[in-house]
């Protein structure tokens, strides 16, 4: 990696109490989303007191149970089916509101889960101003959309976007880039806040990366992140594998690419300061035009999905350690 690694965590420089991942606020950087992994072994439970935070659950590989103690002292219970691992297609989700108790547990065989948060000011009720309650979310329910072509072709399982989930600040969704093509491109920013015209988000990546052929021992990805505002200066070039997180708090991003040998996979979780939910953009002038050209350029339609099982799957990490 080069450019401003403050930004860039690596599996295992971010765990904390049983997370292999912790993303949270620090009041000064950082203010406005969180992203928590962890994998449970079968049995195995793990308590958040949310407080002021809304999250969502996604289960990464495996089955979970999330049970959710609301503000109302109401409790809610959803066995989340999940999948076999994140290039296998999208999975159920729970939405829970702000000011939960939430209890994460696996059942049966062990799960990885991520917990992605946003900050919710006040709250009354369900636990946040717009009094939005705990959902569970069928993976037949997630919309699944077609982005770019050509070789800027990926898939976008929209599972907690606004039109799909209802939510204070929250917005997720996850992206699965076939080997060898570019996403977030063209290149963007939502750093500011222009009504109607782009949004002030910050946003996490988290990324897993799997093979195309067994031979492929260190797959990788790659993020880029730049200055958009000259005030606020911002340079990342990330070399990413399974577990790893970039933070865009401001500027141009993209593109996250994936390797000729690998698929690549990330989440993305976003919130911001503003009083309304919403996902606008600005493109980077100098890369806007690529659009125009998609109409004409056929759609890369190699869902990782109908990859071989054992090559698809991604490699096993050691936080903090190689491939």
């Amino acid at each position: 990696m080069s450019g401003d690694n403050r930004w860039v965590r690596p599996l295992g420089t971010s765990a904390d109490a049983g997370w292999q991942t912790a993303v949270t606020a620090d009041g000064r950087n950082w203010r406005h989303t969180s992203l928590r992994v962890t994998t449970l072994a079968p049995g195995e439970s793990r308590v958040v007191e949310a407080r002021a935070w809304e999250h969502i659950v996604v289960p990464l590989s495996g089955r979970a149970q999330v049970t959710a103690v609301t503000a109302d002292t109401r409790t809610h219970t959803a066995r989340l089916t999940g999948r076999p691992d994140v290039f296998a297609g999208p999975t159920d989700t729970a939405y829970v509101p702000a000011h939960a108790r939430i209890t994460l547990r696996a059942p049966a065989g062990p799960v990885r889960l991520a917990l992605a948060g946003a900050h919710v000011a006040g709250g009354t009720g369900n636990g946040s101003p717009g009094g939005h309650a705990f959902r569970h979310l069928a993976a037949a329910e997630v919309p699944v959309e077609r982005r770019g072509a050509g070789n800027a072709s990926r898939l976008v399982r929209n599972f907690g976007t606004p039109e799909v989930l209802g939510a204070d600040a929250l917005i997720a969704c996850e992206v699965v880039t076939p080997a060898g093509n570019w996403s977030s491109w063209p290149p963007h920013k939502h750093d500011t806040a222009l009504p109607g015209e782009e949004s002030e988000l910050e946003e996490i990546y988290y990324f897993e990366t799997a093979p195309t052929d067994p031979r492929c021992t260190d797959p990788v990805g790659y993020q880029r992140v730049y200055t958009s505002d000259t005030r606020r200066p911002i340079d990342v070039l990330a070399e990413v594998r399974t577990g790893d997180v970039v933070l865009v708090p401001h500027g141009w991003h993209g593109p996250a690419i994936a390797a000729p040998d690998a698929h690549l996979y990330y989440l993305n979780v976003m919130a911001g300061p503003g009083p309304g939910r919403a996902w606008l953009i600005s493109d980077d002038p100098a890369h806007a035009w690529v659009r125009e050209t998609w109409p004409h350029l056929p759609f890369d339609a190699r869902p990782a999905s109908r990859q071989p099982a054992a090559a698809r799957r991604p490699v096993p990490r050691t936080p903090g350690g190689a491939v």
